[in-house]
Formats: structure tokens, sequence, C-alpha cells
């Protein structure tokens, strides 16, 4: 799989090394809380080496990188395509940053415009598709950055943090980012 550079990050595969890394997240309610309810309770280490093992044999129906920096390597995050429906030329996007410090400065609009970029020019992707909390105003904002659109609105779906909440159905178009600013990206 190749790496994709961005201006500040480089999207690369996933390495055994990067376990210690995931660890420090997983159960982190900050960064967790954003998250499917796959973290509801505590991720035992087996499940995270689980995750990553399946991560390091890839599958066929998605595509998973991780989000480092240019220089050192170092692990970030990560971003997949998840459930890709070849026939119908669709993917499923899902994105963590897993450290505190890194949110709120553009790295995760980073790697999704160069995720949007390989899923549409590499793949041939036609549709990606997200879901976000609706109180997660600040992926929200960086989704439409990238050019998503809410398309949909499961209302009251999850109950979290003592209430039900919006799950917001989000879309964006392989016609819609063509006309867009945000096609540029870099292979090795």
């Amino acid at each position: 799989m190749p790496h994709l550079y961005g201006e500040r990050i480089k999207l690369r595969e996933f390495r055994k090394e990067d376990l210690p890394w995931i660890r420090l997240w997983v159960n982190n309610p900050e960064i967790v809380n954003h998250l499917s309810d796959i973290f509801l309770y505590p991720h035992t280490q087996q499940s995270t080496e689980d995750f990553l093992d399946s991560m390091l044999e890839g599958k066929p129906d998605g595509r998973g990188f991780v989000i480092c920096e240019h220089g050192s390597e170092q692990y970030i995050g990560s971003i997949s395509l998840d459930a890709i429906d070849w026939k119908n030329r669709v993917g499923t996007i899902g994105i963590v940053i897993g450290f505190p410090e890194y949110l709120g400065h553009g790295i995760g609009t980073e790697a999704l415009k160069l995720l949007v970029a390989f899923a549409f020019r590499e793949l041939n992707l036609n549709r990606l598709e997200l879901q976000v909390y609706d109180f997660n105003v600040r992926a929200i904002r960086s989704y439409r950055k990238c050019g998503f659109q809410e398309e949909g609105r499961l209302r009251q779906r999850l109950y979290k943090n003592g209430r039900y909440i919006d799950v917001v159905q989000m879309g964006l178009l392989r016609s819609e980012w063509e006309t867009s600013d945000e096609q540029t990206t870099t292979a090795e």
C-alpha cells in the first residue's frame, strides 16, 4: 500500500510497534466518547492486539492507514475505509485522532483529504460516507471542510453521556469532489 503525504502528516501502513500507542488511547474517555460503542467497556490488551493483527493482515473490503508525523512516523491516530462495496463503488470512513494534544489542529482534516483523494483516484470509488454523533461539532466541521454533506439523521439513535443523541449520516460523491479544490495528494 502506498504512503500518502500531506503538508504535515503522512498516512502509512500499520506496524506491530504501533500497539503501545494504540493502547494509550483505547481506554481514554476523552477520545473514545466520540467513537462507536465498541469502546463502551474497557478495551483489553487482547482486543487491541486482535484489532492490530486484523489491520496488519488487511481485508478485501477495507483499507486502513496510520496517521503519523512526517519525519518521525510517530503514531497519531488512524483512518480507514471500511465495508467497501466494490460493486457499487462505496466506502465507509472511520477516523480517530488518538491524543488530545493533536485535536483541533487540522490533523484529522488533512488525513481525511488524503484518504478521500486516494479513494476516488486510486480505488475508483464513487461515494464515501460516514456517521458522526451530533455533539461532535469539531468532527462535523472537519467533514464539511472536506466536502461531506449531511444526508440524514438517525434521531435519538444512541444513548450516551446520560442523554439520547442523533447520529448524523454524511456523504461525498466523486463528482462533488472533482469540482472542489481538494484534489491534492502525493503517493510514494
